[in-house]
């Protein structure tokens, strides 16, 4: 007598489990991102008290942090997405995007031995965001085009 195992019925369970454990790490986004505002005002706080607000390298500490901050809410939102089963792709970019221009924003040429080192990480960076940026666009082209054909 031979029985036939219904893959759906085994896997469920797995499926199950991984949207709980997705929508408790989005649950710890959020604890996080709330986190970062804090810190994020009590930065500023700081600068406005101790008049460094108007020093460059303070006010890109401070944007740093506001990226790293959206970076967080994009990462939420990918968490999010994935849970109500909805496409993620175009999310991934954008937060890869904006990881792209938080380290363009804090690219410093005395972190590197020689300005050869510099000038190849910085047009990796170039490289890498003009890719992505493309990669966004495409990506949001074949949505739209997709959800275009679905509706007629």
């Amino acid at each position: 007598m031979t029985r036939n195992i219904d893959l759906s019925q085994v896997t469920e369970p797995s499926v199950v489990a991984m949207r709980w454990l997705v929508l408790a790490t989005a649950y710890f986004t959020l604890v996080l991102f709330l986190i970062g505002v804090f810190d994020l005002l009590l930065g500023l706080w700081t600068l406005v008290r101790s008049g460094e607000f108007t020093d460059p390298l303070a006010v890109v500490e401070l944007l740093d942090t506001v990226l790293l901050l959206l970076i967080i809410v994009e990462v939420h939102r990918t968490l999010i997405a994935y849970a109500r089963d909805e496409p993620v792709v175009q999310i991934v970019i954008g937060a890869a995007i904006i990881a792209i221009a938080r380290e363009i924003i804090s690219f410093r040429i005395d972190e590197f031995d020689t300005s050869a080192e510099a000038l190849t990480a910085a047009g990796g960076f170039g490289i890498l965001l003009i890719g992505l940026v493309i990669a966004y666009f495409v990506v949001r082209y074949t949505e739209t085009r997709g959800s275009e054909y679905e509706q007629s």
